[in-house]
């Protein structure tokens, strides 16, 4: 089965020109003449590529969409076309996902629910959507897991992991384009999104998080109806974020509504480090007066929460700073944040690393506000950060990609969006409250607990620090006396030895005169 699905890879290769691009990256020291074969290689590589995923199949699609997050490690070209990779994949029969779901819950449809739609209504490559009644009366929605993915993917998984290894060994970028650590990184997130339970948990904190605010709306999830194959949840309304028509006619203000998204990621980014870190187009809804009694109209509704991000308290004042840099044109700052957090090599020179960094940025600065693009910013500063060998952190990855999602969306939406406009006085004002009173006040809450615990035990803890510096200073002290009386004993054992010899030779001495021998 593998083989025949290794020989299916290397025909899609073929077709596509693949082998050609390998090559061509290759360091030869000849040319060579490709032969088409009836081949039409004309269209760009990035095209060929995304064609050749679309061919080969859902995991290959998701596999794209992940290498495009990698905008550090890809050509441009590349990078821009696998990020046009959407999941277009036809659903699975129904009577498997009524047979997954009688499986995984211990009841039929018919019995868990007052009505089951067999007909999906949406579908992706891990797993596709089906709507539902409970006998309560509440509307929700059923995802289902695809029958026999981790077999697949598993499968699929292999063939990438060689493929990488080759890559690294023959291609002369192999080893600066990590590919091992990609499909590695791909491996991770994709079984993770096999376990719908870890998609429900990562919408219940979501919605948590979110919880008393009007910019965002998470579905509820029904953990009775829950399982690793398939979760259960409330039933979103609303209308997709790219039918702007529909949004217009429906009376939404797109202005607005790309303001609040902004304020959204940059609220999920540093006041919760938890993000939702697949915010396509497909997974973002817009609420409407007809349902939930309007309370939705004008609000984002989130869908899809297999893929989210986290981020330190390191990693969230980092980013902070290097934002607000940015908007200040500091470059120097910028620098030195990156060689103080171990990004890139101490020895690295901080005024190289300026001059780069301004290199790549103010070109950009010097056109309008509204015409900057901060997700080509980051893309730019990635490339340029190639040769200063800076190591790129995961869950920065995903923060890139949510960011060039939300630009995009909120571009869509309002093209005179200005994002760093926007942006700006959320991170000074996060800022203010992090090295601020308010931030000490807000750390010394969190740490009071732990703090009513330790403060009671801190006598009796310095009373042992003490007696165990006492203790140690006078075994110290006694080491020090037992060195100098050792030394001591050597000195007048020496020296009881030369006047024990010296009183022997004055008696010898005394004899041979008595005697008369000398």
């Amino acid at each position: 089965m593998r083989l025949f699905r290794l020989l299916k890879i290397v025909r899609v290769m073929w077709r596509y020109g693949l082998d050609q691009i390998a090559v061509d990256s290759l360091t030869l020291p000849i040319g060579i003449t490709w032969l088409r074969m009836g081949r039409d290689l004309s269209s760009p590589r990035g095209v060929r590529l995304r064609q050749a995923l679309e061919d080969l199949g859902p995991i290959f699609v998701k596999f794209g969409q992940v290498l495009s997050t990698r905008r550090d490690l890809l050509p441009e070209d590349v990078a821009e076309e696998l990020a046009h990779l959407q999941d277009r994949v036809p659903p699975f029969d129904s009577e498997l996902a009524i047979r997954q779901i009688e499986t995984s819950l211990g009841q039929h449809p018919s019995q868990l629910f007052a009505s089951f739609e067999r007909t999906p209504v949406a579908s992706a490559s891990i797993a596709q959507v089906h709507l539902a009644v409970l006998h309560d009366g509440r509307e929700v929605a059923v995802k289902v897991l695809r029958p026999n993915m981790r077999h697949a993917i598993d499968r699929d998984l292999a063939l990438l992991h060689t493929a990488a290894s080759l890559v690294e060994r023959l291609w002369a970028d192999g080893k600066r384009l990590r590919p091992r650590e990609v499909v590695a990184e791909f491996d991770k997130h994709l079984h993770d999104e096999l376990d719908l339970m870890r998609e429900a948990a990562n919408a219940s904190q979501l919605r948590r998080n979110f919880h008393n605010s009007t910019l965002l709306r998470v579905p509820e999830m029904y953990w009775d109806y829950c399982s690793q194959s398939v979760i259960v949840m409330e039933r979103m309304h609303g209308i997709p974020i790219s039918r702007i028509d529909e949004l217009l006619a429906a009376g939404i203000d797109l202005k607005k509504l790309s303001r609040e998204g902004v304020e959204i990621f940059f609220t999920q980014v540093f006041s919760h480090g938890f993000f939702h870190a697949d915010m396509h187009p497909g997974n973002i809804y817009v609420g409407t007066r007809e349902h939930n009694g309007g309370r939705d109209f004008n609000r984002y509704i989130a869908l899809d929460f297999g893929i989210v991000g986290t981020l330190t308290d390191f990693d969230k004042n980092y980013l902070a700073q290097n934002f607000l840099a940015f908007f200040r044109r500091d470059y120097k700052r910028v620098a030195t944040l990156h060689i103080e957090s171990g990004w890139v090599p101490k020895d690295t020179r901080e005024d190289e690393l300026e001059s780069a960094i301004r290199a790549c940025c103010e070109p950009i600065f010097d056109r309008p506000l509204s015409e900057i693009s901060f997700g080509q910013v980051l893309l730019r500063l990635f490339q340029t950060s190639r040769r200063f060998n800076v190591e790129v952190q995961p869950q920065l990855v995903l923060l890139q990609k949510t960011l060039l999602n939300i630009e995009g969306l909120g571009r869509q939406l309002d093209p005179d969006l200005d994002l760093w406009k926007t942006a700006k006085p959320f991170l000074e004002r996060w800022m203010q409250e992090q090295v601020g009173w308010q931030g000490f006040q807000g750390r010394l809450q969190q740490e009071a607990a732990h703090l009513s615990q330790v403060l009671p035990h801190l006598p009796r803890l310095l009373h042992q620090a003490l007696v165990r510096q006492s203790d140690n200073s006078r075994t110290e002290e006694a080491e020090r006396l037992r060195a100098a009386l050792a030394e001591t004993n050597r000195t007048l054992a020496i020296g009881l030895g030369f006047l024990s010899a010296a009183v022997v030779a004055l008696i010898i001495l005394a004899i041979l005169l008595r005697l008369r021998l000398i």
